[in-house]
């Protein structure tokens, strides 16, 4: 099985690499250093005094968090199977001497790897820009790499839900943007225990939170009711697992048909 699954990932990641997709979202992930840009041009003018840091997490981190990692994992999760139906591939991978749950599971390790790269390098280069004073220190490195593991718990999760999606339902990007740009963009800001059914709550639990000079908690933080780290960090795990192996599941029973 796990020789399967790295002949499938290896496959997988360098078609993904060569592909039009990966240039046009990383494309779209670089919209982040830009605005870095534009904001660090900005302070530079003195029309913005306030803390780097707030700045970050108010701004870029709300374009990471609610909108880069979600938009990633649904057209990278929700494509692995209707990919293969438009394009007409799939009884030729399905024929081939692997499993099901092995393509299921190799695709979704190489997409994974792909959005990393595209999310990891364009949260660096932004923070930098913003960041990078004569005060910076290693302290501050530790920061960034919190912030992107958090987002990387989230991309995880993403990707394995609307990878199940994309093995059971028939459209499922039409349910991945109501689900991420919707039921996630609204619950999340509901007072009491509501908010807890939405992955970017747990996400938002993981993450630093700090005040301005005012003592107002940042953007992301309003009416958030944080769980605790630990149960956070285990849910997001939780949502990733289940989903794939569900992914796996389904991929291994159910017949795929096409349309003329």
């Amino acid at each position: 099985m796990k020789q399967e699954i790295q002949r499938v990932f290896s496959f997988s990641l360098f078609a993904g690499i060569k592909s039009r997709r990966s240039r046009t979202f990383f494309l779209i992930s670089s919209a982040a250093i830009l605005m870095a840009l534009v904001i660090r041009i900005y302070r530079l003018a003195g029309n913005w005094t306030e803390d780097s840091q707030v700045i970050f997490q108010n701004f870029l981190m709300s374009f990471f968090l609610q909108f880069l990692i979600v938009i990633l994992a649904l057209f990278y999760g929700s494509s692995m199977v209707v990919e293969e139906i438009e394009n007409r591939t799939l009884p030729y991978l399905t024929t081939r001497p692997l499993r099901r749950a092995a393509i299921i599971a190799g695709k979704y390790f190489a997409s994974l790897t792909l959005t990393t790269v595209m999310l990891f390098s364009t949260l660096l280069i932004s923070y930098l820009i913003l960041n990078l004073d004569s005060d910076f220190s290693i302290k501050h490195l530790l920061t960034v790499i919190r912030y992107a593991a958090v987002l990387w718990l989230g991309l995880a999760a993403y990707l394995a839900f609307f990878s199940f999606l994309g093995t059971w339902l028939k459209k499922p990007v039409l349910v991945g943007l109501a689900f991420g740009f919707g039921w996630e963009s609204v619950i999340q800001y509901f007072p009491g225990t509501t908010q807890k059914l939405s992955m970017a709550h747990y996400l938002k639990s993981l993450l630093p939170q700090f005040t301005t000079s005012a003592g107002k908690l940042g953007f992301l933080f309003i009416r958030l009711e944080p769980t605790r780290p630990w149960l956070a960090v285990l849910i997001l795990l939780a949502i990733a697992s289940v989903s794939l192996v569900l992914a796996c599941l389904i991929f291994s029973f159910k017949e795929y048909l096409f349309e003329d």
